[in-house]
């Protein structure tokens, strides 16, 4: 890792969903131009952590720095440690997408009209960045054909690709991923993991929780490892790919097995 500080760092954060205490301390850093891998069991709170990160939930401890600015937490320099959390829109403006396991497109629109939404810049289509546009296109040809298609009557994978294409219509600077390849064929897998190399090589940031092991280890520099709302690991992904007394220590024997 760089000397550069990192662009995402979580420090201690604490997150409460009604009475249910989902993050316990979670210290993570996501360096700048690097894809960050984060992995563990089933509730571990890896979605809880991208949600906070989004201020989709509110961190009720701890401070979420971007770009060394304070967007979630509280303030330890505040008075009686104020509460920061910056609302969604405002982290999106600040180059911050998500693209949730859900997906969180429009089915009752097309391609087109669900590209327009995300491309905030623009009126109408002819004011998308036609370049990008021609790139996500050479990405995901499907949506190309797709285009005037209701977004609903898509597969699984061609609704992943839109979902990933709504968020990088514009660039970003961090992409937050949650669990892109689930249920998807391996020749759309492929098709994901070459996308994000190609939004590595324009220096986005990515964090990306992937219970595909294999995708993993393709596409990771980093991996952070969460059990029970805590960061328990966190180091060179490849380390973790040569260590297999690690991954079952860490992942667990029948999650390292299904994650391969």
């Amino acid at each position: 890792m760089s000397n550069q500080p990192p662009l995402l760092e979580l420090a201690g954060v604490h997150t409460h969903i009604g009475p249910y205490h989902i993050l316990h301390g979670a210290d993570l850093v996501v360096p700048a131009g690097e894809v960050t891998m984060l992995l563990g069991r089933n509730g571990a709170g890896k979605t809880t952590t991208l949600r906070t990160i989004m201020g989709l939930w509110a961190a009720s401890q701890g401070v979420i720095r971007f770009n060394g600015d304070i967007i979630g937490g509280r303030d330890p320099a505040a008075a009686a440690g104020r509460v920061s959390t910056l609302g969604t829109p405002q982290i999106v403006q600040r180059g911050i997408a998500y693209v949730p396991e859900n997906m969180g497109i429009f089915g009752d629109l097309t391609v087109q009209e669900n590209m327009l939404l995300a491309a905030r810049g623009a009126r109408n289509v002819s004011q998308i960045d036609k370049q990008r546009l021609d790139w996500i296109f050479g990405l995901f040809p499907a949506l190309h054909k797709f285009w005037l298609y209701p977004a609903g009557k898509l597969s699984g994978g061609q609704k992943q690709m839109l979902a990933i294409a709504r968020a990088i219509v514009e660039p970003r600077a961090l992409l937050l991923i949650d669990e892109p390849s689930k249920g998807l064929a391996p020749v759309i897998v492929n098709n994901l993991i070459e996308a994000f190399r190609q939004l590595k090589a324009q220096q986005t940031t990515i964090l990306l929780v992937e219970q595909n092991f294999a995708m993993a280890a393709a596409l990771g520099d980093r991996v952070a490892v969460m059990d029970n709302g805590r960061i328990v690991h966190s180091g060179a992904m490849a380390e973790l790919v040569a260590d297999q007394a690690m991954q079952h220590r860490l992942l667990g024997l029948a999650l390292a097995g299904a994650l391969r």
